[in-house]
């Protein structure tokens, strides 16, 4: 049987701007997001992420991820702001009443279910931004078509790990890894099937 997702033409990116070098997912609170807070401004690595930002057809999220970027982002001003306002949203929720951010509609139910739905339609990239819990489902679900991370120069010890959660091994490909001059390394894997 083939997998229903091999004649989809829109592909789900994940997109983690901080990981650490052990896989840990940068959080809130945390030691290691003060590291990163720390970490110099580098602009080829803004400018990759605006353009992974700027390619992206709709960009999906988590309730936690969409109410703290939903605060920042209508009143900021600048390439990623820009990006951010001007793309459609859709925001995975079952809790979520409404979405005051322009351009964003609410998603309950199944996961999978609503990912492959906005497959079917639109253009561009699917790009999904963490949350932890929400970039581990999409994970574990298998719905990621590549992983764009942002590796900074700083391991965690311990802490969420992207992958904890995966049933079996996932063959992944390499397609590109750029080093900044912040210490950061911007790596892509495509999802072999």
């Amino acid at each position: 049987m083939r997998d229903r997702r091999e004649f989809v033409m829109r592909p789900v990116v994940l997109q983690l701007c901080e990981l650490s070098i052990d896989g840990i997912i940068v959080g809130e609170g945390t030691e290691l997001f003060d590291f990163c807070r720390a970490i110099p401004d580098d602009p080829a690595h803004e400018a990759w992420i605006t353009g992974s930002l700027e390619r992206a057809g709709v960009h999906i999220m988590g309730r936690a991820t969409y109410e703290g970027m939903a605060q920042y982002f209508p009143t900021a001003t600048g390439g990623l702001a820009d990006a951010m306002n001007r793309a459609p949203k859709a925001v995975f929720s079952s809790t979520l009443q409404a979405a005051g951010w322009a351009g964003t509609s609410i998603v309950s139910g199944d996961l999978a279910a609503g990912v492959d739905a906005l497959r079917q339609h639109g253009t561009g990239e699917i790009l999904a931004h963490g949350g932890i819990r929400f970039a581990r489902s999409l994970a574990r679900l298998d719905l990621v078509d590549e992983y764009r991370l942002g590796v900074v120069p700083g391991a965690a010890g311990a802490g969420p790990s992207l992958f904890a959660d995966l049933p079996g091994p996932r063959p992944l490909e390499l397609l590109s890894s750029t080093a900044f001059g912040n210490g950061i390394v911007a790596l892509s894997y495509r999802r072999q099937r």
